[in-house]
């Protein structure tokens, strides 16, 4: 379909300049055919094949052409994400929106919808979530950064008992999903427009391994562990995967994060969020 779809937009996007021909052409079909072509495209395919000409563009437009690209909980999304203004969109206007970023509970949870999947990307701010000493400076800060979607990270400079948890309920689309802790050992900061990186309190954390866990309201349990040794960029820490079906009207979600031997200290982590989202967009990610 892709290198049909190249050569077929290439020979009529107007690069190439339209013959004389007395016959028809793809100016002259039908709306309703036009619509019927585009159903079985990607939703990118369908945008761009809308701007080559007034029946493309005009079917892009029909309902029955986003119906397969719409999740099949996409009302229950529409209610939760858009309120009652989505109830007079056509489904482009809502597939649109609910691609964009999403905000819930006060900017602390940000929704939005995988255009290649068709499931639901969900990231949790660190003020989202129960952090053992979070209120004593001695342990924990807040600190400002441009390197977070939020804006704001929790920095740990020393801690005996690490501890992070949380939970959410969503209704997620049918399908497998990931969690994962978006972490970094070290403080970033600029100066004269370039990147550096403090690594003064990073200690501890190669000398037991933390452990990642995540439990769903269905009876689903994941567990996973591993050192943190990459100081200085973000990264993605698996907590397991969980299955989505049709039945769940909703799904809860439990996660955490532990490293409680006592007989060391370890500090100098960055913890930005929490994200899930379809197994297919990290594999996607990783091809990039």
């Amino acid at each position: 379909m892709g290198l049909n779809f190249s050569v077929f937009f290439r020979l009529h996007n107007g690069s190439q300049p339209p013959s004389s021909s007395p016959f028809p052409g793809l100016g002259d079909l039908p709306e309703s055919c036009a619509a019927d072509v585009l159903k079985y495209l990607t939703p990118v395919e369908i945008c761009i094949l809308g701007k080559m000409n007034r029946a493309f563009r005009g079917a892009s437009w029909a309902d029955f052409v986003w119906d397969s690209k719409l999740p099949s909980n996409y009302r229950v999304l529409v209610q939760r994400l858009i309120g009652d203004v989505g109830l007079v969109m056509c489904k482009r206007e809502i597939y649109t929106r609910l691609c964009q970023l999403n905000q819930l509970d006060g900017g602390n949870k940000n929704v939005w919808l995988d255009k290649y999947s068709g499931g639901i990307c969900l990231s949790i701010s660190s003020m989202d979530l129960r952090i053992t000493g979070i209120d004593d400076r001695r342990y924990w800060n807040r600190i400002s950064t441009e390197e977070s979607r939020f804006q704001t990270v929790a920095y740990l400079q020393q801690i005996w008992w690490f501890e992070v948890g949380g939970e959410v309920e969503f209704p997620f689309p049918p399908g497998t999903y990931s969690l994962y802790f978006r972490l970094q050992l070290g403080r970033t900061s600029k100066r004269f427009g370039r990147r550096i990186y403090n690594l003064e309190h990073v200690h501890g954390w190669n000398i037991k391994p933390v452990q990642f866990q995540l439990w769903t309201s269905d009876g689903q349990h994941a567990k996973t562990q591993c050192y943190l040794d990459e100081a200085g960029k973000w990264t993605l820490h698996h907590a397991g995967n969980f299955n989505v079906d049709a039945r769940n009207e909703s799904t809860r979600i439990k996660f955490s994060m532990t490293q409680i031997d006592c007989t060391h200290t370890k500090g100098g982590l960055c913890l930005d969020s929490v994200l899930i989202f379809p197994v297919e967009y990290k594999q996607r990610s990783q091809r990039r």
